[in-house]
């Protein structure tokens, strides 16, 4: 569910409501009752966890060693031909 923002047209107090899209918006100010109007804020980020989603690090050792019992491994110096060909 996502958080949407408001702010009151009279006092300027911000707030956030954290509420499903088909929910009723919110009309009313918590702290003196006016009319709010919804804010639109730029959401929630991408966030990327764990190793190897940057260019500057380095692919984990069980990455590197994936088709080392591939058969290709040995005739092709270590590189497989088939993950070349899908990369």
């Amino acid at each position: 569910m996502p958080t949407y923002e408001y702010e009151c047209k009279k006092c300027n107090l911000r707030f956030e409501v954290f509420q499903s899209m088909s929910d009723k918006l919110v009309d009313k100010c918590p702290e003196c009752g006016h009319e709010v109007r919804r804010l639109i804020n730029g959401g929630a980020g991408v966030i990327y966890k764990g190793a190897g989603f940057y260019s500057t690090e380095k692919a984990s050792a069980a990455a590197d060693t994936g088709c080392a019992k591939c058969p290709h491994a040995e005739s092709s110096g270590g590189a497989c031909p088939s993950a070349k060909a899908a990369g």
